[in-house]
């Protein structure tokens, strides 16, 4: 979460990627609308997220903060949190409107938005899980630059997920699987490479659901070899979280044969034990998982994974989450997101035999140390390596394979070599040619 400062518009952003680039396009919308001019007052849109209650918590936090800080200036929440809990923030003092995902992007929205004297507290929160398209959050044009500093362009393909993981609020806050058309996706991607972007990722909430809702039910690889062949000009190209079980052939095929299509997967796996798995119903085995990390590096000896896992999930024993610890190593994991498990109201798993609070914590600094342990090892294997690195804020730059290089700022928005000399545990350190 990025913290408000003073000015006319200030859109504050909360978790996924997916909540980047609606953000950019809630700006424009409220831009549009008017709600970036000094002499209209200033205005503060919360972006939520959901995935945790602490998620919700920081929220509410946040936006108390916010009203103490810059008393007087109204207050919107939107995002998953909102579309979920409406009447939680409704009920914020601080709040002067809720709005739902299917609505923070669109121009009406924010065009009836009135805050004057007199004006009542605002709530349009509709039922999502009625949508039927999605929405294209596309951002080229003016103010590219909005995200990630004109380096690595985040690009919509799909929104929510029709799956129904027993822990999962998601698919709630974002409704049904709606996929954007291959065309749009395309045009859109063009348009970002012209505008200085070197590389794309594609993302969403169930990528690897893309195309089920489409004329001729096109598939994520095929989406992945298009944009390959028709933006040729594009340097590199990412996916953001997979579920490894719905991976299609073409997509296979794509990362066996194409250099342009980066060596790095994040996968949604979860959890490493089959009986956990099932509880929560989740779509793939142990072996299954392995397999395809095992075939992956087959074909693509360089590819670098990624993983979700939660730790302490409902009647999760010691000998079952010691099966998710090991997954690390029989998968070869380098980056890691543990998610300690937290409860959703509403969601079957909350209502499963609960793992006491100090366990979860206990077993999450585990997953963590081994995640550590083995981001080391990969970092050490890079020692005296060149490698590509794609420069962006901050100084930091990210590799091929996805690893942070600290390279300096001189090398934002550019595709540099890079002798690895060393790292910190976190990121490498590099001399540049």
């Amino acid at each position: 979460m990025q913290a408000p400062s003073p000015g006319p518009l200030d859109v504050v952003t909360f978790g996924c990627r997916l909540n980047t680039i609606e953000s950019e396009a809630i700006r424009r919308a409220a831009t549009a609308a008017g709600h970036d001019n000094v002499q209209a007052g200033s205005l503060i849109v919360f972006n939520t997220c959901a995935v945790t209650k602490e998620a919700v918590r920081q929220a509410r936090q946040a936006i108390r903060r916010a009203h103490r800080e810059r008393p007087g200036t109204p207050i919107v929440v939107t995002g998953c949190a909102a579309q979920i809990e409406p009447e939680t923030f409704a009920a914020m003092p601080e709040v002067a409107a809720v709005i739902g995902n299917a609505e923070k992007t669109q121009a009406a929205t924010w065009q009836a938005l009135d805050f004057g004297i007199g004006a009542s507290l605002r709530t349009r929160v509709n039922d999502i899980m009625s949508l039927p398209v999605t929405a294209h959050h596309f951002v080229a044009g003016d103010g590219i630059d909005a995200i990630e500093g004109h380096t690595r362009a985040f690009v919509e393909i799909q929104n929510g997920c029709d799956h129904r993981c027993t822990f999962c609020i998601i698919p709630y806050g974002r409704g049904p699987s709606r996929s954007s058309p291959m065309g749009d996706v395309v045009e859109q991607i063009g348009r970002l490479v012209a505008n200085g972007y070197r590389e794309a990722v594609l993302t969403g909430v169930d990528i690897t659901s893309y195309g089920h809702d489409l004329p001729g039910r096109p598939d994520l690889g095929r989406l992945v070899k298009m944009i390959l062949r028709h933006v040729p000009e594009l340097e590199r190209l990412r996916l953001s979280s997979i579920d490894c079980i719905e991976t299609d052939d073409t997509l296979l095929d794509a990362i066996a044969t194409e250099p342009r299509f980066m060596p790095h997967l994040h996968l949604s796996l979860q959890a490493g034990d089959d009986m956990i798995l099932k509880r929560m119903k989740r779509r793939h085995a142990r072996a299954e998982a392995i397999k395809f990390c095992t075939d992956i590096r087959a074909v693509r000896p360089d590819m670098v994974f990624g993983a979700d896992i939660i730790a302490g999930f409902p009647t999760e024993t010691e000998e079952m989450f010691a099966r998710s610890l090991d997954l690390v190593d029989a998968c070869g994991l380098t980056h890691l997101h543990v998610f300690p498990y937290s409860p959703r109201q509403g969601t079957p798993a909350a209502r499963m035999p609960q793992v006491p609070g100090n366990l979860i914590k206990e077993r999450a600094a585990r997953l963590r140390a081994k995640g550590a342990e083995r981001l080391t090892a990969h970092l050490d294997r890079q020692i005296g390596r060149t490698l590509q690195v794609l420069g962006e804020r901050g100084g930091i730059g990210r590799a091929e394979d996805f690893s942070s290089v600290r390279i300096g700022e001189q090398a934002r928005g550019q595709i540099v070599e890079a002798t690895i000399t060393g790292h910190d545990g976190a990121v490498l350190e590099c001399a540049t040619a």
